[in-house]
C-alpha cells in the first residue's frame, strides 16, 4: 500500500512539474520566435535600404552577416560549446540516460546565438534551439525537486517536446516527437510528462503568437486511390534526396573538423557567403518559413524552383557547419515542399489531366522529406498536418512516408540524429573528458 501511495505521489508531482516546464518553455520559445521574426524584418529592411548604395551596401551586408555568424560561433566556443548545432542529439542522449543534462548557461547562449545566426540569414531552424532550451528548463526544475533519474529523463524529454510544440505551433507533434524520437519508448511517466508539457506550452505560446497554423494553405480535397502511386513515387524520390542530404550534412561537418581554422573564422566565411546571397536573393536565406509559405501557395516561379531547391540544398548543410545554434527541421520542410512542387510539375507534364494540386504534393513532400532525413514518420506526418491543417492529406502522407522510410533504410543510411549521436560528434557518459564534472557534456562538438 505504501509503495502504491509513493508511486501515486511521484506521478502527480511529475504531472505538476510537466505543466510548469511547459509554461516556462512556452514563454521562452515564444519570445525566441518573436525575436527571430524581428530579426527577419530588420534584415530585409536593411537590404532594401542598402540597395541605394550598391557597392557599399553589398560590402556592409556581407560583412554584417559574417560578423553575426562569427559572434554566434564565438558565444558557443567561449561560453557553452554544447550549444552548437541543433542540440536535439544531446537531448536524446540525456533522455536515454547516456549524457548528463546540460548546464543552464546553454540556454542564453542558445537563445542569443540562435537569434544572431538565424536572424542574420543562415539556413537554420528555430526548433533545435527550442527543443534544447525546453529540455534545459526541465532539467533545472527536476534537480530543484530532486526527481529520480527515471522521472528526470521523462521531464527533460517532455521539455524538449514542449519546445518543438511552440517552435511550430504543433502541440500534438511535440508530444509524439518525445515518444517516437527522443525516448523511443512508451510508458506512463513519459506520456503524462509529454502531454502535460506540450499542452501547457502551447496554451502560453498562443497568447503571444496566435492560434492559427503556421502555414496558410487553401482547403484541399481528398485524394483518390488512383493518385496513390504518385505519392509513393514522391516518397521514394524524397527518400533518395534524404540520403543525399544526410550525406551532405555529415560530409561538410567532417570537412570542417579537419580544418585548422578557428570555428569563428569558418562561421564568418559561411556568413559572408550567406550575406552575398542575401544581397541578390534575400528571399532565399534564413530559416525558410517564408520560402515554404510561398511554395505552398504557388507564389514560387516554377522555372526557377530547381535553382532555388539546389541553393537551399547546399545552404542548409553549409549553415549547419558554422557551429552556431540552429536546427535542421525548418530547412528540411522547405526542401520537401519544393521537391513536391517540382514533382507535381513533372507529373503534369506527363499527365496533363492530373487533378492533384501542386500544394497537395508540396505538403506531402514536406512529410516525406522529413521522414527520409529523420526517420520519424509519425512525427513528420503529425507535424506537417498541424503546420498546414492538411487533414485531407493524411493518407497520401502515409503512402509517401512509407516509401521515404523504406528507401534510405534499404540503402543503409542512418537517420540524421543517430549519425550526429555517434562518438565522433557526441561525447557520452563515462567517456574520458577534460571538462569539469558538472559540465559533463561541454565538449566542443558540433551536433
Amino acid at each position: 500500500m505504501g509503495d502504491s501511495r509513493e508511486s501515486w505521489r511521484a506521478l502527480l508531482l511529475l504531472a505538476l512539474l510537466s505543466c510548469m516546464v511547459g509554461t516556462a518553455s512556452g514563454l521562452v520559445v515564444a519570445l525566441f520566435r518573436i525575436a527571430l521574426e524581428w530579426g527577419d524584418r530588420w534584415r530585409d529592411a536593411w537590404i532594401t535600404y542598402a540597395h541605394a548604395w550598391p557597392l557599399a551596401g553589398l560590402l556592409v551586408t556581407i560583412g554584417g552577416v559574417a560578423a553575426l555568424a562569427a559572434a554566434a560561433a564565438w558565444l558557443v566556443q567561449h561560453f557553452s560549446p554544447e550549444a552548437a548545432g541543433s542540440g536535439i542529439p544531446r537531448v536524446e542522449a540525456v533522455a536515454r540516460d547516456e549524457l548528463s543534462p546540460a548546464s543552464f548557461r546553454v540556454l542564453p547562449v542558445k537563445f542569443i546565438g540562435g537569434w544572431l545566426a538565424i536572424g542574420g540569414g543562415l539556413a537554420l531552424g528555430r526548433e533545435g534551439p527550442s527543443v534544447q532550451m525546453g529540455a534545459i528548463l526541465a532539467s533545472r526544475l527536476a534537480k530543484m525537486f530532486r526527481l529520480t533519474e527515471i522521472d528526470l529523463t521523462a521531464l527533460v524529454a517532455a521539455g524538449g517536446g514542449a519546445g518543438l510544440a511552440v517552435a511550430f505551433n504543433a502541440p500534438i507533434a511535440g508530444a509524439v516527437f518525445v515518444l517516437e524520437e527522443l525516448v523511443r519508448r512508451l510508458d506512463t511517466q513519459i506520456c503524462v510528462a509529454a502531454l502535460g508539457a506540450s499542452c501547457c506550452a502551447i496554451a502560453i505560446a498562443r497568447m503571444l503568437l496566435g492560434d492559427g497554423p503556421d502555414f496558410k494553405v487553401a482547403a484541399l480535397p481528398m485524394s483518390g486511390l488512383g493518385s496513390g502511386i504518385l505519392f509513393v513515387a514522391l516518397g521514394a524520390l524524397a527518400g533518395l534526396g534524404g540520403v543525399l542530404y544526410n550525406t551532405a550534412i555529415l560530409g561538410i561537418l567532417k570537412l570542417g573538423a579537419r580544418s585548422r581554422w578557428p570555428q569563428e573564422f569558418r562561421a564568418a566565411l559561411i556568413g559572408g557567403v550567406v550575406g552575398m546571397l542575401a544581397w541578390f536573393a534575400p528571399g532565399l536565406v534564413g530559416g525558410g518559413e517564408a520560402i515554404a509559405q510561398g511554395t505552398l501557395s504557388g507564389a514560387a516561379p516554377i522555372r526557377l524552383l530547381p535553382l532555388f531547391f539546389g541553393i537551399r540544398f547546399v545552404l542548409g548543410p553549409l549553415s549547419y557547419a558554422a557551429g552556431t545554434p540552429g536546427g535542421l527541421f525548418a530547412p528540411m520542410l522547405v526542401l520537401g515542399a519544393q521537391l513536391g512542387v517540382l514533382f507535381s510539375a513533372l507529373c503534369h507534364l506527363t499527365a496533363p489531366h492530373l487533378s492533384v494540386s501542386p500544394s497537395a504534393f508540396a505538403i506531402v513532400g514536406m512529410a516525406a522529406f522529413f521522414t527520409a532525413v529523420v526517420r520519424s514518420p509519425i512525427t513528420g506526418i503529425v507535424l506537417v498536418t498541424e503546420l498546414t491543417a492538411g487533414f485531407t492529406l493524411l493518407i497520401p502522407m502515409l503512402w509517401a512516408s512509407f516509401a521515404a522510410m523504406l528507401i534510405p533504410t534499404l540503402l543503409g543510411n542512418m537517420p540524421i540524429y543517430d549519425s550526429l549521436s555517434q562518438p565522433r560528434f557526441l561525447r557520452r557518459r563515462g567517456e574520458q573528458s577534460s571538462e569539469p564534472a558538472d559540465a559533463g557534456s561541454n565538449a566542443p562538438i558540433q551536433n
